[in-house]
């Protein structure tokens, strides 16, 4: 996989992601959006993190290389998902 795909995709999801939580936000003015503001910048925080994971891998082998990078592919799925298991207690 190229680093421009796996750029996009840190993108793509992580908008996603914000989308949803303005989205929330619009949708229940009633609820404590301060937890929305903190979720959006984890989810800034995760996207920072893989990026400067994705431009600084270990170039001591290409096996490692793979690796590496299958490493951020499963980091940005957990992390994505442990940030909406977080909006949607928000929504209950």
């Amino acid at each position: 996989m190229n680093l421009r795909v796996i750029k996009k995709d840190i993108e793509f999801l992580i908008g996603d992601f914000v989308e949803d939580c303005l989205l929330f936000a619009m949708l229940h003015p009633d609820k404590d959006l301060t937890k929305v503001e903190e979720l959006i910048e984890k989810a800034s925080d995760l996207a920072d993190g893989l990026f400067y994971r994705v431009n600084h891998p270990d170039k001591s082998s290409k096996k490692a290389i793979k690796a590496h990078y299958k490493t951020i592919g499963h980091d940005l799925i957990k992390g994505l998902d442990d940030l909406c298991e977080e909006l949607s207690a928000l929504a209950k």
